[in-house]
């Protein structure tokens, strides 16, 4: 099966390098600079799990995982950011956020934790 990745940052250069390394892993990816975006590629594609930043301007990390688990319950979703901001981390975790990843983040560690999680 061929596993959908959706990438939602408000950075440009995070979305471009994220999905450039994934697409040569086989991944179809997405892109979406804010939360409206990311609805709406996830109205259309069946999307297989989603690198989600916790600081997006017009709608936070949290609003957009509880939008996108209402839709689609099993989506899974990692959390990102460059911000230390436990309570913001624990309200995804327990919205359903599979973990997080600091950023910066050693890109060979983003691509085992999209393998483990889509079981590959």
């Amino acid at each position: 099966m061929n596993h959908k990745v959706l990438i939602v940052d408000d950075q440009f250069g995070i979305r471009v390098l994220l999905t450039e390394v994934l697409q040569k892993d086989g991944y179809e990816m997405f892109q979406a600079a804010s939360g409206k975006e990311a609805l709406l590629i996830q109205e259309t594609e069946n999307i297989s799990i989603v690198l989600l930043d916790m600081k997006i301007p017009g709608m936070d990390g949290v609003e957009i995982l509880k939008r996108l688990k209402e839709k689609q319950p099993d989506i899974k979703v990692i959390m990102m950011t460059a911000y230390g901001e436990l309570n913001m981390v624990n309200e995804a975790l327990e919205n359903g956020a599979l973990s997080y990843m600091a950023k910066p983040f050693d890109i060979d560690d983003v691509r085992q934790v999209i393998r483990k999680n889509l079981n590959e």
